[in-house]
């Protein structure tokens, strides 16, 4: 078949190549010879031979026969090439119809792929806007139950913000109020409605109320924190109240300052009561420093007659007897002091007092007192040192001998036989010397599970049947601890019950370095004395130690004999009792030193804890003593100021001298003398003191104001007042009262509300006595 379809396709080929006559003559040709070769195989099978006739009439019939069969071949191979050609084309075009059926084929899945996406995405979008819709509408829904919980919350927090008795508002940055509670809605008189949208201008009326909310949320705003502040604000009935103020910023959720809150609450009846206290206490000042005045004199006479009493001829019952009445005033003394420094202690003014004070001296004292109460109650006692001491050390004498004594008291109180040591030692430098006083007792001890309460305020130990720890006002150890731990130091305690108890105190002070003195009581010139003092049984006291020491004394009793009997002439020193009944003993000085040009030493006595020497130098005192009068102290003020023999007829050097010390306390930061030197230059000495008079004069009326906005907490006054007391006293050289003022004013300072109504106290007690100080120095320039 194969071999079939290419003769054919060789057929046609040739035809197209030759042709259609040559292949025709080809073909005729090729038919004629095909016919006499047939024919003449025939004949030569047939007959064996081939005749001519044969091979003519082969040729005859091949050409009658050929041109139709070339015809006819013709026809049909141009036909079969026609319909080749014909069914090329087709194929052809059927090829191109197959590729663009495969290209539309492709493109139809390309589009039904893309519709499947498109339809996929239709659906996902048609998917997103239903649970569009369903978020939309449980939006909505969480919206208006939102909206409804907000507006039940708000109507809530409106309920509590309208039950609370406190003073609630809040407002813009500008001042303008948003919103406001109840309460002060009441304050203001006008409901929140119409208070919404008005400023702090529009409501506060009151120039000093609105000076101190417009600094208040100043310093909210621009420092970025709560403030709290008291105010003082009236109600629309005129009632005032005190409130307790709170404010603080709001922010919104962006941090952005949106305004402050203020919250305040009345205060009132706490102010009343805080009035009250501050009253009471300084009520209780006054009660206590009456009564050591009125206890202390007393007391320094029989502990003065007793001490006199015992350097006399006495038999040994007598001495005895005299022994413990000076031991028990001694004692009830000590106790007092600690009755006093309670009081200060709960005031948080206990201080010391550092002096230089002779350590062997004072050593020696609580030596001899010690031995003479261990001899009244039949005790031994020892005193041992056991290391090198400083010669003199700075401290509290008087606290330090307080600690000391209350230790030795107890010791002897709760010992009833065997006696008691003490063991004294020191490091020491030339700059600080580490002491301690180690106190042992024979007595009954003190049980383990009560050591660590002994020195608790009002605290005491019972012990059995004797009860002789219950002895004693209980604060005497508390303050002891106290001391000490002032001193830079402690008290540790070891004990055994039944077998007595150690105290040990260390304290670490600076080492003073006294100057070597050559007094001798017999070296003294006989002086004329002019004593102030209103209490006979001190008067007996202070003549006999004066007048056993060689000197005369002329007595007054009271302020005004004082004032009627003194001739500046016909003493050479002046001892002035600081309490008196008619006046105190300042005042007396300031008379004299005002009526005359040259005057003896002025020499205070107190009966009372004396705090600052410097304090008795700036109101007009030379110096100051204590009482009961000391024959070493005596000595040494006397000392100081009498004047050799051959000065004794220039007495005005005394009151040169008095004048000088004068000028030293007030150079010492009281008053400005530069600038005053200055000033009397240029005007003089007269319109200097016309300033001074003009300051005196206003002063009672500045400080009235200046309490009266203290007590409202009008800062913004208080500040004004203070301002105008510090320019007044810079003008007139009152440099004291002109720094006090200068602190007053300083609100930013830091504890100011705190330690300003101590600063104008200050300012109240000192600017009296501060313009004396002043007329006294204008007196000497003279």
């Amino acid at each position: 078949m194969k071999l079939l379809k290419k003769l054919a396709q060789y057929y046609v080929d040739l035809l197209v190549k030759l042709g259609m006559v040559r292949f025709s003559m080809l073909l005729a040709l090729a038919l004629v010879c095909f016919s006499v070769s047939i024919q003449a195989v025939v004949s030569i099978i047939w007959r064996g031979e081939v005749d001519n006739i044969v091979i003519i009439r082969s040729i005859f019939f091949g050409l009658l026969i050929t041109p139709w069969a070339v015809y006819f071949l013709t026809v049909v191979v141009d036909q079969l090439e026609e319909s080749r050609q014909k069914l090329s084309n087709m194929v052809v075009k059927l090829k191109d119809m197959r590729q663009r059926d495969h290209q539309l084929n492709l493109e139809l899945q390309q589009n039904i792929h893309k519709l499947n996406q498109e339809i996929i995405e239709r659906e996902k979008a048609e998917e997103a806007r239903l649970e569009m819709m369903q978020d939309l509408e449980n939006e909505v829904y969480h919206r208006e139950r939102t909206q409804m919980e907000l507006a039940e919350s708000t109507s809530l927090m409106r309920s509590f913000l309208d039950a609370s008795p406190d003073l609630i508002y809040y407002r813009s940055t500008e001042g303008v109020f948003l919103g406001c509670n109840k309460s002060f809605e009441e304050l203001l008189g006008m409901p929140q409605s119409e208070l919404v949208g008005m400023s702090i201008d529009d409501v506060y009326k009151d120039e000093a109320t609105l000076r101190q909310i417009k600094s208040t949320d100043n310093t909210v705003f621009t420092e970025n924190r709560e403030l709290a502040y008291d105010i003082w604000l009236e109600y629309p009935n005129g009632r005032k109240a005190f409130f307790e103020f709170r404010k603080l910023p709001f922010y919104s959720k962006s941090n952005e300052l949106l305004g402050l809150v203020g919250f305040g609450r009345d205060i009132t009846e706490r102010k009343a009561y805080q009035d009250a206290l501050v009253k009471a206490s300084q009520d209780k000042i006054t009660f206590i420093s009456t009564i050591s005045h009125e206890l202390r004199t007393p007391l320094n006479g029989i502990v003065g007659l007793s001490r006199m009493l015992l350097d006399s001829k006495l038999d040994q019952e007598q001495r005895q007897y005299m022994q413990t009445i000076n031991i028990s005033a001694i004692t009830l003394g000590h106790i007092f002091n600690d009755v006093i420094d309670l009081d200060k202690l709960d005031r948080t003014q206990l201080e010391l007092l550092p002096v230089e004070t002779d350590l062997q001296a004072f050593i020696t004292d609580i030596e001899t007192i010690s031995g003479l109460m261990a001899e009244q109650k039949g005790l031994s006692f020892e005193l041992d040192q056991l290391t090198d001491l400083p010669d003199a050390i700075m401290v509290d004498a008087t606290r330090l001998r307080q600690v000391l004594w209350n230790l030795l008291n107890n010791a002897m109180k709760f010992t009833k036989q065997g006696g008691v040591t003490v063991n004294v030692s020191a490091e020491f430098d030339d700059e600080w010397a580490n002491l301690e006083f180690e106190i042992e007792d024979t007595g009954i001890g003190i049980p383990e599970s009560e050591i660590d309460n002994i020195f608790g305020m009002y605290y005491q130990v019972k012990s059995g049947k004797d009860n002789l720890h219950a002895v004693g006002t209980g604060i005497g150890l508390a303050i002891s601890k106290e001391f000490a731990r002032r001193m830079n130091g402690d008290i540790t305690v070891s004990s055994e019950l039944g077998f007595g108890s150690t105290f040990t105190v260390s304290i670490k002070v600076p080492v003073a370095h006294l100057e070597a003195t050559s007094e001798e009581l017999n070296a003294q010139t006989s002086l004329r004395i002019f004593m102030v003092e209103d209490i006979e049984l001190n008067v007996t006291v202070a003549r006999s130690v004066l007048e056993n020491l060689g000197h005369s004394v002329e007595v007054a009793m009271s302020g005004e004999e004082a004032l009627s009997k003194f001739n500046p002439e016909r003493y050479d020193l002046v001892f002035l009792d600081i309490q008196l009944p008619d006046m105190t003993g300042f005042d007396i000085a300031q008379n004299f030193r005002k009526h005359y040009q040259t005057l003896p030493p002025l020499v205070a006595l107190t009966a009372n804890v004396m705090k600052d020497k410097q304090e008795y130098l700036t109101k007009s005192m030379d110096d100051v003593i204590s009482k009961p009068l000391a024959v070493k102290d005596v000595y040494h003020v006397i000392n100081k100021f009498a004047p050799s023999s051959s000065e004794l007829a220039q007495l005005e050097t005394q009151g040169s001298h008095s004048e000088s010390n004068q000028t030293e306390s007030a150079e010492n930061g009281i008053i400005d003398t530069d600038m005053l030197l200055s000033y009397i230059e240029i005007v003089g000495t007269q319109p200097v003191l016309d300033s001074v008079a003009m300051f005196e004069s206003a002063m009672p009326n500045y400080m009235s104001l200046l309490n009266q906005y203290l007590a409202e907490q009008d800062d913004d006054n208080v500040v004004s007042e203070a301002h105008k007391i510090k320019g007044a006293a810079g003008s007139v050289g009152l440099q004291r009262i002109q720094r006090l003022a200068q602190l007053a004013q300083t609100p930013e300072a830091e504890e100011w509300r705190e330690k300003v109504a101590g600063w104008v106290e200050e300012i109240n007690q000192n600017y009296q006595k501060d313009i004396e100080l002043l007329k006294v120095w204008m007196k000497q320039q003279g």
